[in-house]
């Protein structure tokens, strides 16, 4: 039952991004701040009455509560060693000094490592991530670090925020092997603007537990206006030239203090892969475009996201002023004096507000999805793909608004296109089956999931790498997928064969190991052999995670996407 209102609380919110839907426009929502600077009065129509208020029934607000209260007992603050006194087979000796981590069961895990070396608070708010700084002292890895700062909605969020949020996590096998194993960094999802490593659903014991062959390390990353705000055009932006990408260049600082100290936990630096969900995948797909990345990492998992998941700079500069006028804000100054908590209020509230990764030509391409036709990703490997029905989570958590909500995409989404494509478009909506909300829906799911997902595997392998597509349909909606792969059963109601959920994992280990996530007989968990043929331009074929009949398809027989009426889509990216 917490789980489930957890990931409704997310859905409501879209993933983290906030919707105009006019009808529940509220001006008593405004948020409060004793702040010197004052957010101005949004005029009609630029404000949503807060999506979390709303959802909560007096049951799911209590259960919010106790939500609360257990998150935020887990948390402690990590501590300088100083008195010898530790456990000399739980260290590891980093560059920026020897963390102990707590052993449980068969695994170790090390928690609230930082990853820089100094937290982006105060006049490093909107900075570049700092390297880290060489440490002879030794440090308890006993707790997560904070969570980004972001609005209250689901398990990460209800834990201890702050700024000094840069801290990863590591499980690892307590083993003797001598032999370095391959790494998967987890990248959290949350539309870039809610999520963090605490999460009980992003606890990799059990996974390790299963497959200690490998070792695990999550990465947390700023959210929302603290990571993805467009500054630089302001009187004195010039100082910030880096803010609009900082959720990605703190993955990128993590993955390299993986590169430089995973070898001292047992883990492989030369064969590391990355994988996330949502808008982890998202980032994932746009890391490999990004200038020396490619050192880092050499495998890419993406799950139901997309390099789509991006804007453009004219999209983030209006953005970032209607939030300047929000908070009658003028400069980065101005901004500077006000707390973590009331600029996540307010951008909750700002109309448009995406706190979207920015195609600003020099972090990022200005066209990422051609940047993988161009080949820049070519040399990476890539697994990807999507679920079957992803937005009917919105859908089922939304209840009336989904639809004002969806329509208000759908008719900005057309207003981007020509007379011809708009026409292509409303020929698609009238062919899909069912009521209006489900036709929205079927148009949703192929703006934001299908047709990037395959847009993308076109484009690696058309440029001559390697790319796997796979489209999970045990079970509908975004997400849904999770519990299985991260393996955590105790979360899925109903319950999902054991054995088919083993399978899946063991495939996904599989291509973090060798670069193919085919299986033979003798290592499969069912016992039956699964070859998962590459993605190529042909008969386009892509693995079926049926419970009950794991098998490869042509996208053809599956039909996944609309190549005539929604495919050219991607050139308008998501949003």
């Amino acid at each position: 039952m917490k789980r489930m209102i957890q990931w409704v609380l997310v859905a409501t919110l879209v993933c983290g991004t906030a919707t105009v839907l006019t009808s529940c426009t509220d001006k008593n929502d405004n948020p409060v701040t004793e702040n010197p600077v004052t957010p101005e009065e949004p005029t009609e129509g630029e404000i949503i009455k807060d999506p979390i208020s709303a959802a909560l029934t007096e049951e799911h607000a209590e259960v919010m509560r106790q939500l609360k209260e257990a998150a935020r007992a887990q948390y402690g603050e990590n501590k300088q060693i100083t008195d010898g006194n530790y456990d000399r087979s739980l260290a590891v000796k980093c560059v920026n000094g020897t963390f102990v981590g707590k052993k449980a069961d068969n695994t170790i895990v090390y928690r609230g490592i930082p990853f820089v070396g100094s937290q982006p608070v105060g006049g490093l708010r909107w900075k570049a991530p700092v390297d880290v700084i060489p440490d002879d002292g030794v440090y308890e890895a006993y707790y997560n670090g904070k969570s980004a700062p972001q609005r209250e909605v689901e398990y990460s969020s209800i834990y201890v925020q702050g700024e000094d949020c840069l801290y990863l996590n590591v499980w690892k096998a307590d083993d003797a092997s001598a032999e370095k194993k391959p790494v998967m960094v987890w990248v959290h999802g949350g539309g870039f603007e809610i999520g963090g490593t605490v999460d009980p659903g992003y606890d990799f014991q059990n996974f390790v537990t299963e497959n200690p062959d490998v070792i695990v390390v999550s990465i947390p990353y700023r959210l929302g206006v603290l990571g993805f705000l467009h500054l630089s055009h302001l009187p004195d932006g010039a100082n910030y030239p880096d803010a609009q990408n900082l959720g990605l260049m703190d993955q990128l600082a993590a993955l390299k203090w993986v590169h430089n100290n995973i070898a001292g936990f047992g883990g492989d630096p030369d064969n590391v892969t990355i994988f996330g969900e949502s808008a982890g995948a998202g980032s994932v797909s746009l890391l490999p475009l990004v200038n020396g990345s490619h050192q880092y990492f050499k495998r890419v998992i993406a799950e139901s996201g997309s390099p789509a998941m991006t804007r453009s700079t004219e999209q983030a500069i209006e953005i970032t002023n209607a939030f300047m006028k929000a908070l009658g804000c003028k400069t980065v100054a101005d901004l500077q004096k006000i707390d973590a908590e009331t600029l996540i209020q307010a951008a909750g509230n700002v109309v448009l507000l995406r706190g979207l990764p920015e195609r600003d030509g020099n972090f990022l391409p200005l066209e990422t999805l051609n940047a993988y036709a161009n080949g820049t990703a070519k040399d990476i490997d890539i697994l990807t793909g999507c679920n079957k029905e992803e937005m009917s989570t919105w859908k089922g958590s939304m209840g009336e608004g989904y639809t004002i909500w969806a329509n208000d995409l759908k008719v900005k989404k057309l207003a981007q296109l020509t007379s011809e494509e708009k026409a292509l478009v409303e020929s698609y909506c009238q062919d899909a089956n069912g009521d209006n909300g489900e036709t929205l829906r079927s148009l949703l799911d192929q703006i934001w999931f299908v047709a990037p997902f395959f847009r993308t595997v076109e484009n690696q392998t058309g440029a001559g790498g390697k790319a796997y597509a796979y489209y999970f349909t045990t079970r509908s909606g975004h997400g849904n997928e999770l519990t299985t792969v991260l393996c955590h059963p105790e979360m899925n109601d109903p319950a999902i064969d054991d054995t088919f959920s083993k399978t899946v994992r063991k495939m996904w280990v599989q291509f973090a190991k060798t670069g193919n996530p085919s299986l033979s007989a003798d290592i499969s968990p069912d016992g039956k052999a699964h070859e998962w043929p590459l993605f190529d331009q042909g008969d386009k074929q892509v693995m079926v995670f049926d419970e009950f009949n794991i098998h490869s398809a042509t996208e053809g027989e599956i039909k996944l996407v609309d190549w005539g009426r929604t495919y050219f889509l991607t050139k308008y990216y998501i949003f």
